[in-house]
This record gives structure tokens, sequence and C-alpha cells, in this order.
């Protein structure tokens, strides 16, 4: 049975409407217009309320760069939110890029959920988690505030230093951060015949290591996966991975999770999508996990 899932605990976002390639959305109290390639379809609202509603547009000067334009200069380049489920609660400061984003993904709170309550089912002391492709670390910070050691693994060492700030923000410690090519990681830990009982997958449709190592999802994930399943303990354990990748569907995730891990039980896969209050639904990416206790 594919799973459609959405956030059900956001007070600090909100998906007001999409349509024509844009979302209108709201981040604490800043309402942004950003592209979105998934909306394909009209806008729900007309283009005079969006245009009231925003305070911040993004406009592209290229396919990966642009910039913002605010309704008031005096509105800030950063500010805080807030993410809080039945079991944790952590802080992220947020920041306007020059490449759309503002340093989270709104639909990853439903994977955040599914961390955070694994972690509370298990029996071992002090479980360890290992996020990979981990980004700003929302997911790294739940695992951590959760009760779990977490190691922390990306590419790109500023969004590793952004991925602290927020653990600072989050009055939160001892995070193992790492900035390296997350398969080259991988490798060293199964020689060092380490064990994690969570592991986080989120790996984007291309990438790059620190010394230029090239990432291709459908190039390299098989490989990934393969590798990564050796690493998860055998008496508990979760594993979540999620794309945002156009050419994958749920089923692809399931078959790589299957014919990686022939033994898996309890498997749930599906696609995470953003509700609208304007009564639309955004797809944004698609999802396999399992959790064995």
């Amino acid at each position: 049975m594919i799973q459609l899932l959405a956030p059900t605990h956001w007070k600090d976002y909100e998906l007001i409407d999409c349509g024509d390639f844009e979302k209108l959305e709201r981040f604490g109290n800043v309402i942004l217009i950003r592209p979105e390639p998934q909306a394909v379809w009209k806008k729900t609202l007309s283009e005079q309320e969006w245009k009231k509603t925003a305070n911040i547009t993004f406009r592209g000067r290229s396919a990966t760069s642009g910039e913002w334009v605010k309704k008031n200069p005096a509105l800030p380049d950063r500010w805080h939110v807030e993410y809080k489920n039945n079991e944790v609660a952590i802080k992220l400061r947020l920041g306007l890029t020059s490449f759309k984003h503002v340093g989270v993904f709104p639909e990853q709170a439903v994977n955040w959920d599914f961390i955070s309550s694994s972690i509370k089912k298990f029996t071992t002391p002090n479980p360890k988690v290992l996020n990979l492709f981990a980004y700003t670390g929302a997911a790294s910070l739940i695992a951590n505030a959760a009760g779990a050691e977490t190691t922390h693994v990306d590419s790109i060492k500023q969004v590793v230093t952004w991925a602290n700030e927020n653990q600072e923000l989050s009055g939160l410690k001892n995070t193992r951060w790492m900035v390296e090519d997350a398969l080259k990681f991988v490798k060293k830990e199964l020689k060092r015949g380490k064990k994690y009982n969570g592991i986080i997958l989120d790996p984007p449709a291309y990438g790059h290591g620190p010394n230029g190592e090239k990432w291709k999802l459908e190039d390299h994930i098989q490989e990934m996966m393969q590798d990564v399943v050796q690493l998860l303990d055998e008496k508990e354990h979760f594993l979540i991975l999620n794309t945002y990748s156009l050419g994958f569907s749920s089923v692809i995730v399931e078959n790589l999770i299957r014919t990686s891990f022939p033994s898996v039980t309890n498997l749930e896969t599906g696609e995470l999508y953003l509700q609208a209050t304007a009564g639309i639904k955004l797809p944004l990416g698609v999802f396999g996990k399992f959790c064995n206790v």
C-alpha cells in the first residue's frame, strides 16, 4: 500500500498556495514566493492575492541562482522557526540564499516524526544514528533531541556550519559533524566495523563531494544502499530513504530497499506532500522507511 503523507505538527510553516511553477508559503512571520517545478497547475488564489500576501519574492536569474526582492527593505535576511512534535522540539535558523532555498524542507517533518518515535521505542542505551546528505541538520537534531548519538555527514562545509548553528540554537550539543563524501564515509565505516541503530538518507539527484567526487542518484544509489544496510544494528534499527527526483517513484525506492535488504520487515513506502490552505496538494518526493525494535 503506497502512502500519501503530509506534516501535521508545523506551527511555524504553512503552504498557502502553489501553482504556475511557484509556491506561496509562510515561515514563521515571513511569507515568501519561490519557484516550484512540480506546481504545473494553475494557482488557486489570484495574482493580486499572492502579491498582497507575500513579503519577499525570489526572482531567478539562471537555472541555479537568483535574487530576493523584498516588499520592505527592513525585512531580515535571517530569522528563526521552531518545530515541535510529540517527543522533541528544535529551532532552525533560516536564511535567504542565492539558490532559492531557505535552509529547511518542511515536508521532511513527516520523516522527523518517524525518527523521534523510532528512537523512543529503542531499548538500546545511547542509540547511534547516521544522517547522510544531511544538509542543515534538522533530522540530525531531531535524532539528537530524542536521545541518539548522532553523526551528521554532508559534503559542503557551509551547510555543516549552518547545521552547527541550528544545534546551538536548539540548546543541543555533541552531534558529530563530518564534511565528507557520503559514499566514501559509508565505506570507511564498514571497514571500521561500525554499526548504527538508525540511518537517514536524503540524497540529491546530483551532487559533488568535497574533493570533486561526483554523485548521480540513479548511478550510485544502488551501491550506497547495499553498503548502508550493512551498517545497521541487527537487533534495533530504522532506515529512511527519501528522494526528491522527478524520475523516481516510490516503487523504485521499494525495489532498492528490498533488493539491498531482503530480510526487511515493516517496510512503508509512499509520497510526501504539503497541503496548501488554499486546497491543493504539492507533491515533494518519495520515501521508503522501516523500523525494527
